[in-house]
């Protein structure tokens, strides 16, 4: 039986913390390069394994070694960022067809940077302890996913209506710039942590 009250709390707390984190951002840049159904399928299945995992595992995830995290949280974050410069001018009708983006390439690549950027986050962790303070992983769950699922529909959401108001280069520019900035960030707490 699924506690609504529980799932509405669980919802309210994971949504909260996970909107300004790294995986909002990252959905909106992959809003912006690919057909948001595509990006959403991926980054869902992604969030859907991480909280199946927090919900299992319960708080064991706490114990997971962060510096391992950030660093490939880094590494993928600027690989992300070279592949972006690296990319030859496109014209924006063009990229918005769908032929030039199979749905297992887009939604592959939004479920791998997912999975990867947010093994051992905050909210992962958090999806954990509510598990196991609540003793009601189904409703739990629910709330997390729910929660996350919101968040990533947000964020690619809002690149898809940013690509509408401002041209595709500068977007690009600029989240190449952010994925840098996020890189280096992620490998200094590797390298701190």
């Amino acid at each position: 039986m699924i506690s609504f009250s529980v799932a509405a709390l669980v919802f309210g707390v994971v949504f909260l913390a996970e909107l300004p984190d790294k995986t909002a951002l990252a959905g909106l840049v992959l809003g912006t390069r690919y057909r948001a159904s595509y990006v959403f399928a991926g980054v869902a299945a992604a969030f859907a394994l991480h909280v199946a995992l927090a919900v299992a595992a319960g708080s064991v995830l706490t114990l997971l070694p962060q510096q391992i995290v950030h660093a490939l949280t880094g590494v993928l974050f600027l690989g992300g960022a070279a592949v972006l410069l690296m990319k030859k001018d496109e014209d924006e009708e063009e990229i918005r067809r769908p032929e030039n983006q199979s749905f297992w390439k887009v939604s592959g690549a939004g479920f791998m940077l997912i999975l990867v950027a947010e093994f051992g986050d905050l909210t992962q962790i958090m999806t954990a302890n509510l598990a196991a303070r609540y003793d009601d992983p189904l409703s739990v769950g629910l709330g997390a996913v729910l929660a996350l699922w919101a968040v990533a529909g947000l964020g690619i959401v809002g690149g898809r209506a940013l690509m509408k108001r401002v041209p595709l280069k500068l977007i690009t520019q600029i989240a190449a710039v952010l994925m840098t900035a996020l890189g280096v960030w992620s490998l200094w707490e590797a390298v701190t942590g």
